[in-house]
């Protein structure tokens, strides 16, 4: 195998076991490595390099409280250490969704590489709960939100059940022609 990299066996195991995570422990995320996920964010690409997002990171955890309350859903991300709530533009909805997917699980990633667990989580109608807590305009667009924390003992046991659940590659990959 060509390893130009040196290490892309453990690149491509990182990538190969992102996993969503539901369940945080208490340590707190350092302000560095909250920054690093941010950085990572903001480099993403975007259609016609737009960057048509805008982030609310949200640290207190009564703030996180009191959206999954108001929101009557998501309760692992009150349990987070921290979320970065993605504020789309909302100019163009299509392109803007495929940017937006593209950008959390980005993140994700940069969190993983620091150890630290995320879990990706959607807002029912347009986040209104939420718009109205932390202050978003009207005019933008507010889907996801990413919960972070390093994970608990619990979440990383669950791990390799969800790995062997995964179809071959000889159900997914067509040669050629379908």
């Amino acid at each position: 195998m060509d390893d130009r990299n040196g290490n892309a066996r453990s690149k491509i195991a990182m990538l190969r076991g992102l996993r969503q995570v539901r369940q945080f422990g208490s340590e707190r995320v350092s302000q560095e490595v909250i920054d690093d996920i941010l950085e990572v964010a903001r480099w993403t690409g975007s259609g016609m390099n737009k960057q048509p997002w805008e982030f609310v990171l949200i640290r207190n955890r009564e703030t996180l409280q009191e959206i999954v309350q108001a929101e009557n859903s998501g309760s692992y991300l009150a349990g987070a250490d921290f979320a970065i709530l993605v504020v789309m533009a909302g100019d163009n909805k299509e392109i803007e969704s495929f940017d937006e997917a593209r950008l959390t699980e980005r993140m994700m990633l940069a969190g993983a590489a620091h150890g630290v667990g995320a879990g990706i989580w959607w807002f029912k109608d347009g986040g209104a709960a939420a718009r109205r807590i932390l202050g978003i305009p009207q005019e933008r667009q507010v889907r996801t939100a990413v919960a972070f924390g390093y994970p608990s003992e619990g979440a990383a046991s669950g791990r390799p059940k969800v790995a062997d659940a995964r179809k071959p590659l000889t159900q997914l990959v067509h040669e050629e022609k379908y």
